[in-house]
Formats: C-alpha cells, structure tokens, sequence
C-alpha cells in the first residue's frame, strides 16, 4: 500500500523547489548555493602611507589587487554590481579581502559603505582598516580610559596570546617601534584598552596595564582588522606585521607567496684589494688617484681569517657565498715567495662555502678603457668604433676560473657568474650598452645568471640567453679593512666641505645626506655605520626581496668590518621571528629564478590573464601557458594530481607556499583546503 501522507510531503517539497526557482528573490535563492570568491583583494586609496604600505605588501607578495582612488572623480562608485554578480549560475564576490584608509572614508549614512558592509556580511570577506583612532566605533574605549595618544617612536609593543595563536604565530613576541632619530619624529598612534567583540593582537605597555594598537573588532557578522598607528612601507614595525595583515586579510588563502631573504657574495676572494689613503683621500692602485704612485697598499685575507671565518659561519649556522678570482690570487702567490697559507686553508674547507666564477684575474670586460681621461672614457679606433674585449679573452677568464676550481676540488654552478665590477654590462655613462662581445661568451660557457649591481639596475633583464641577478652593494667599502679606514672614507664621502669632506652630499641632496658632524674615527664605524647598514639590510631581508648583498674579501680581513653588520642582521631577526619563519640563504640561481618567475607572474596579472578563486574548500587558478602561479595556503591544503593528491607546497611562518603549475593533462591548478 502507497504511504498518502509520504507521497504528499514530497510533493508540497517539489512544489516548494519550483516557487523558489521562479519566485524567490535572487539573493535568498544564491543562499543555497555555495558562493565562488574571486582571489582578489579591494583597496580603497585615500592616498596615506598606511594604505600604501599595504599595497606595497601586495604587490610585492604577488597578490592581485584592484584599486581605487577615493579622490578620484572618474573612480568607480561601490555598489552591490561593481563588488559582485553571477558567474554559471553561481554568485561571484569579486574580492576576497577589502583594504580601507580607515572603518568608513566615505562619511557618516554613505551608500558604498553600507554596500561594502553588506557584502563583507554575505560573503564572509574581511575588512583592514589602514590606519584609525581608538574609539567604540573600532570596538575600543577612547584613549581617555587607560590608553594612550602621541608619539610612538620605542615603543616597546608585543604580540598577545591571541596573535601569537592567530595571524601573527610567525613573530617571536616583540614588535619594536623604530626610534632612528632624536630629533625627527618617526610614528604617531593611540592605544585603546578592548570592549567587548575586540580581540587584541599586538599591545603596549600603559601606565600599570596595557592598551591595543592591532587587533580584530567582529561585530555585526562581519570582522575588521583595527590598526591605531600610522606607519610607511619601510618601517620596521609594519614590516613586521605585513605578513599577518595580508593572512588575516585573505583568511591564509591567497595568490602570491612571501619569504625573509639573505645572501652574502663576498667578491674578490683569494684577490687582494687596494687601500684606502686618508692622506689623499682616494685608493692608491685604483683609478684616479692624483699623487698615488708609489703609495699603493693592499688588504688580504689571511689563514687566521679563513679559519675565524668558517667558525663565524658554524656559530651563526649562515653560510657565505665565495666570489673568487683564482688568477689574481695565483699572481700575489708568486710574487710573495711562492706560499699562499690562506688559499690552502679556505681551498681545505671548502665544502663550507658556496662559490661563485668571479673571472680568472678580475679584469675590465667592457670597452677598452683610457683612463687618461677623468672620468674614463671608452677607447675608439681611427674609424671611431668603441673597442671591446673580445669573447675570446671574455670567455677565457669564465674557463680558466672554472678550470682551476675542477682541479682543487671546488664544486659551484657553472651557469652563475659576477663579472669585476660588474663589467662587460653596460656602465653609464662611459658605456651606455653591454660589451657585444658577453652574451657570446656567456653561452660560451654556460653562464644562464650573471650578477648586477642593484643600485644602477634592480630590474632583471636578458643578456643574449643569460638573465641579470641584481645584488644590493652593502656600504662597507671594499677598499678598507679596518674600523678607522671606514669612518674615515666615509666621512669624507659624507661630511661637508666645511668639515673637511668631499662635499659630494651637497652637490647631491636628492640622493645623499650630509653628516652634521665627521664620525669619530675610532668609534664611529661601531657605533654609527654598522647599526644604519644593518637597518638597510634588515629593510631589504623584511621587504620579500631574495636580491643578494655583496661585499668584498678585505672585509673579512684585518679588522673583519663585515661581522658586526652581518651579526647584528642575524641576531636582531632571530630575536623577532619564531623559527618556523627562518632566513632563507639561497643560491644566485635559485634567486634568479625566483625574480624570473615573478616577472612573468607581475605581467601575467597586470594582462589580466589569471583566473582565480574558491568555492567552499576547492581553490582554482589558471595562468597563461608557462607561467607558474605563487599560492599560499593552509597547513593540510592538498593539490589535485591526476590520480590522487599531494601535500601542497612548502612550511613557511605557519603556512604551505609554493610556485605552482597544472600537472599533466591539467588546465588548472585545483587545491583542496582542510575542512
């Protein structure tokens, strides 16, 4: 016998089905289907430095995002259509993150912010709010009761419990202000105690309690990121905590991946280096040097050297990078009896290092130069064509370092190559083009990654089939060895005329400042120089940027200048990260690589040709044919092989990140999110 009263509950559900397909209103009949969100990121610009930093953290990690300009009068208006709509049927949020220059920029009862609330609530999507004032409006008491307004220049801030379990796990607990200057003023902010729907992640000591200046206010059923200081892209506090803003943001979804990097090239290796003159304030042996003949000195590692180098790298578990010029060391061993006690101790430990093809004796590979004239000029012939070295003598310099490193055992990457000075590349604006003669040679040789210097060219670009690896020059000077050399060149590159220096500061304050003072120069390297260069490298270890540093062999010599920069590098970044967010030390290659990809992965975006998104816990994303997509993800995320799955990516700071591509027979990279 057939069930009546079954038979008529399925029909009432059947007739219910069809009036929500025909008659629901279209956001109640979405509501069963689960939403696709685009891997996009909204910024809306009121053109402050809070905004801005986090754009740059954007874009620097490879996260595509869409902005506008609040000021603008042909912006866009932010409507319910211009942040989401239908895709196949399924609705669409077209941004997975919103950036704001604060909890409303658009005014009291605004239209697009009420939009933006509305969809923050449907799609589950967070809100960061650049840079506000503590109030009840942001989930804070106002600074009136037990917090604080002002200058914020040595703070002393902490990750709580909360950060240090939520967006922030990657730091080690202290977040200091930067306090650089006496006299300038650096950062400004209030500090708020919670109310209730307030989680803070980063605090402040306030009189006998402490008082938030990050942290997460949910209310309404939607969350927004709260930040009560303001701050610029270069400041080490927001580089601290731009990592967990763009986690928190994207809920640890996202395009784009993010590591702290750290190289050292030491150039010159087994080569000596000419010395400084504090009398004529300019390098006997090198060019242009009025009045230095006679005068020449040079600084070399020595066998004590080597060895307190290879311990230095044992203790601090950080290895160098060996840029070495057998020949010319080969020259300084015959002329000096024939012995070369700190060739054979390094050449001993050599499997403690990473070496890299210098060239055989360091010559000039660019344009025959005369330099008899000030600056040197590029020497021409009767038909006024520019000479260069040939590929003959180019290549032959790559062999014969290569050939020399084979017969004593040496291993390194034949395909990574620094050229002296950087020659044979174009040199402004003596040479305004590469020697045409390099690219050959390089092929030559198998040289796919030639160094730069970074501070004439940051961009990577082709050299025939090779690729540049631009490096940052460090500001300790290859021409000194000990304290007292540096402070003293460095005083006359940075003091005034009126104190006795170059006065090449005044002649360029666009790019150099002045001192008001020359250095001491017993104390003034220790105490002036090596804090502001730590500073920069730190800057650059914190900004995502794999380009390795470089210095030269009398560094390590005589006063061994390099290791308090590289120590105080190394001790101040392991003090503020956890060890599941580690320097990554890599090789010329794998940096070249690196910047390779991400060129292809910038242009990729800024076509337009990427596709991304999630739906539930499936995350999607198609590039263009050979490029390779950065993804991070959560610890548990797996990729779709064609049969089966696999771990996805690497551990990072608490997540899994890798460049990324479609497997065989796949169009599409498909993740799969822990539940």
């Amino acid at each position: 016998m057939v069930n009546k009263n079954r038979m008529n509950r399925v029909a009432a559900v059947m007739a219910a089905a069809a009036l929500v397909s025909v008659a629901v209103p279209a956001a109640t009949a979405q509501a069963a289907v689960e939403p696709r969100i685009d891997l996009k990121v909204l910024v809306v610009d009121d053109g402050g430095s809070s905004v801005q930093a986090i754009t740059a953290e954007l874009r620097d990690t490879g996260v595509p995002f869409t902005r506008v300009e609040l000021g603008s009068g042909s912006r866009p208006v932010i409507n319910a259509s211009f942040l989401s709509d239908t895709v196949d049927g399924r609705p669409r949020a077209k941004y997975q993150g919103v950036v704001l220059p604060n909890e409303n920029p658009f005014g009291e009862g605004s239209a697009e912010m009420a939009a933006l609330a509305a969809y923050e609530t449907t799609y589950g999507v967070r809100q960061v709010d650049a840079y506000t004032w503590a109030h009840p409006g942001v989930g804070l008491e106002y600074t009136d009761n037990g917090g604080y307004s002002g200058q914020l220049d040595g703070t002393q801030a902490a990750v709580t419990a909360a950060g240090k379990t939520g967006p922030f796990a990657y730091l080690g607990g202290q977040v200091a202000f930067e306090d650089n200057s006496a006299l300038v003023p650096e950062s400004f902010g209030f500090m708020g105690k919670p109310r209730p729907g307030y989680t803070s992640y980063l605090d402040a000591p306030v009189g006998a309690g402490r008082a938030s200046l990050v942290g997460e206010y949910t209310h309404d059923g939607r969350s927004e990121l709260v930040v009560t200081f303001g701050y610029n892209q270069f400041q080490q506090q927001f580089r601290l905590l731009a990592r967990g803003i763009v986690e928190w943001l994207t809920q640890g979804v996202h395009l784009g991946q993010s590591r702290n990097y750290f190289a050292v090239h030491v150039d010159d290796v087994f080569a000596p280096d000419a010395r400084w003159s504090k009398e004529l304030n300019c390098t006997p042996g090198d060019y242009a040097c009025p009045g230095g003949e006679g005068q020449e000195s040079t600084i070399r590692m020595t066998a004590a050297d080597a060895q307190y180098l290879a311990q230095w790298q044992q203790s601090k578990a950080f290895k160098l990078d060996m840029v070495f010029n057998a020949g010319a060391g080969e020259e300084w061993k015959a002329e000096n009896s024939g012995t070369d006690a700190m060739t054979a101790q390094l050449v001993a430990d050599r499997a403690k290092y990473r070496w890299i093809n210098h060239t055989f004796t360091h010559p000039f590979l660019g344009c025959v130069q005369n330099t008899a004239t000030v600056p040197w000029s590029c020497t021409k012939n009767a038909q006024g064509a520019i000479q260069w070295m040939s590929r003959a003598d180019i290549s032959a310099q790559i062999r014969d370092n290569n050939n020399w490193a084979a017969a004593k055992g040496i291993t390194l990457d034949r395909s990574e190559l620094v050229t002296g000075e950087h020659s044979g590349l174009k040199t402004s604006p003596q040479q305004a083009q590469d020697n045409p003669n390099l690219a050959g040679a390089l092929a030559d040789n198998g040289v796919k990654w030639i160094a730069s210097d970074n501070s004439r060219e940051p961009a990577q670009r082709a050299v025939g089939s090779a690729l540049t690896v631009p490096r940052h020059p460090m500001n300790v000077y290859y021409n000194t060895g000990t304290n007292a050399e540096m402070a003293d060149e460095y005083n006359w590159i940075y003091a005034s005329r009126a104190h006795g220096g170059s006065g090449v500061c005044e002649d360029n304050p666009a790019t150099s400042t002045c001192l008001p003072a020359p250095l001491d120069v017993n104390t003034g390297y220790l105490q002036h120089i090596v804090p502001q260069e730590a500073r920069t490298a730190m800057r650059h270890v914190l900004a995502n940027d794999p380009r390795p540093h470089y210095v030269h062999q009398s560094n390590l010599a005589e006063d061994r200048t390099l290791y308090p920069v590289l120590n105080q590098v190394l001790d101040t970044y392991r003090s503020l990260y956890a060890t599941s967010a580690p320097i990554v030390n890599q090789t010329q290659k794998e940096t070249g690589v690196e910047l390779s990809r991400r060129a292809a992965w910038d242009k990729a975006l800024a076509d337009g040709k990427v596709t991304a998104y999630r739906i539930g816990t499936a995350v999607t994303v198609k590039a263009p044919s050979g490029v390779v997509a950065p993804v991070t993800a959560p610890t548990g995320t797996k990729k779709q092989m064609l049969l089966g799955t696999t771990d996805f990516g690497a551990a990072y700071a608490g997540t899994r990140s890798a460049w990324t591509a479609p497997e065989l027979l796949q169009s599409a990279v498909t993740l799969k999110l822990p539940s």
